[in-house]
């Protein structure tokens, strides 16, 4: 099976995409983006507030409550030359214990324009309230394409509160704009808690406290999980078969609550909000089957190809989520910090969650085999209204409901 997954042809999920189908802008009302809805075999076009109607009863939406940080710092040297610092993760520091920090920390991070970074450490002021303080960056090596940067400041200020007041929020490289004022409220989701991502887990953009109160009015469920999106996720696929492929790592935060809300919330209908969502629950169920083949692993680290090479033994994932609630309770901790590498691809077996909202997404993406492996073929079939129907493509585009 591995092999043959291994061979999927990438030029098999491409589709033409007119650049004027982008969004560059979000709708001016959230809520009022269009919702494809695949219910079986049949689609329907609505709005996004029609949304809590068009859900199975006693369902549980998962959510990804991470936050984008205003990741890309610009540095003018005496020259004139502007360097950009573009901050992708913390070195070596679990992400909340760097944004946390008062003095300095380390990141690894894009380097903009870095032929005119000849030595020494860059400078850049930043106003807070009446006073403006110093943000200095110190280069040093590279690790592939990124470079590892130490950063000091003044002021006595958390690292989340210097970067929110010097940086600037990043917007997918394929909006061709730069961010403006509105970006920086309106790429983030209105429930955007956990300081971390350099991309916003766009499927929650569209919800709104309007939304929440009418999803409540339903009986339906939320609960909020973290994976922090790191810069993989514009990677493009440019290999012929998605085997050549590196998927990115990303880190993922849960607590034993969330684990036991989960666990007793099975047997009934478990929608995640986004990809990343997904990737979450599927893999913190291939975690659970790492532990139940060894009890002493020490960290969570789920790779590219586990599920399709690991014997889940046709483990329940209440059952593979007790494993990790055993696993915390050995090492005496209610939260777990773990990182992902999963590919999900057509040929991958759900094992957590039973349906799917998600934005339309990029041709030849992993994102669209991840859709793919939900649904089969019949993405072409959804893609294809869409593009017939006048909705709107990527980060700030419309949406889809998928109830296979």
């Amino acid at each position: 099976m591995l092999s043959e997954l291994k061979n999927i042809r990438i030029e098999d999920y491409d589709y033409p995409l007119p650049e004027e189908r982008i969004a560059k802008f979000p709708m001016e009302q959230r809520d009022h983006s269009k919702l494809l809805c695949l219910k079986g075999n049949d689609i329907s076009e609505h709005h996004f507030y029609d949304l809590p109607n068009l859900l199975p009863d006693d369902t549980l939406l998962v959510f990804n409550d991470t936050k984008v940080i205003h990741a890309r710092l610009f540095f003018q040297k005496e020259t004139g030359a502007i360097i950009e610092v573009f901050c992708l993760e913390p070195y070596n520091m679990p992400v909340a214990q760097a944004f946390e920090q008062r003095e300095r920390c380390t990141w690894t991070c894009f380097i903009g324009n870095n032929k005119k970074w000849k030595s020494g450490s860059l400078t850049l002021n930043y106003p807070l309230s009446t006073t403006n303080y110093q943000l200095k960056a110190t280069r040093r090596e590279a690790i592939g394409n990124a470079w590892i940067v130490d950063f000091e400041w003044t002021g006595g200020l958390s690292f989340a509160e210097v970067i929110e007041a010097a940086g600037v929020i990043p917007l997918p490289p394929y909006l061709h704009r730069e961010a403006e004022a509105s970006d920086a409220t309106r790429y983030q989701t209105v429930y955007a808690h956990h300081d971390g991502s350099v991309a916003a887990p766009t499927a929650g953009l569209h919800f709104t406290p309007e939304v929440f109160s009418a999803l409540k009015d339903r009986g339906i469920g939320t609960e909020y999980i973290t994976l922090h999106v790191g810069a993989g996720t514009f990677k493009p696929v440019n290999t012929p078969t998605i085997g050549e492929h590196e998927m990115h790592v990303e880190p993922v935060h849960v607590t034993a609550d969330n684990l036991r809300r989960l666990i007793a919330h099975q047997g009934r209908p478990l929608i995640a909000v986004g990809t990343t969502t997904v990737r979450t629950l599927e893999s913190l169920y291939w975690f659970g089957v790492q532990l139940d083949a060894n009890p002493d692993l020490d960290h969570m680290h789920v790779r590219q190809w586990d599920p399709y090479e690991l014997d889940a033994h046709n483990l329940g994932y209440s059952d593979a989520y007790c494993n990790i609630l055993q696993w915390m309770q050995k090492h005496d901790t209610d939260r777990l910090d773990g990182a992902t590498q999963l590919m999900i691809a057509p040929g991958y077996q759900y094992r957590v969650i039973n349906g799917l909202i998600t934005n339309f997404h990029q041709p030849k993406s992993t994102l669209l085999l991840l859709v793919s492996a939900l649904i089969g073929d019949r993405w072409h079939e959804c893609y294809r209204y869409a593009l017939d129907h006048q909705f709107r493509f990527l980060s700030y585009g419309d949406s889809c409901l998928f109830l296979p």
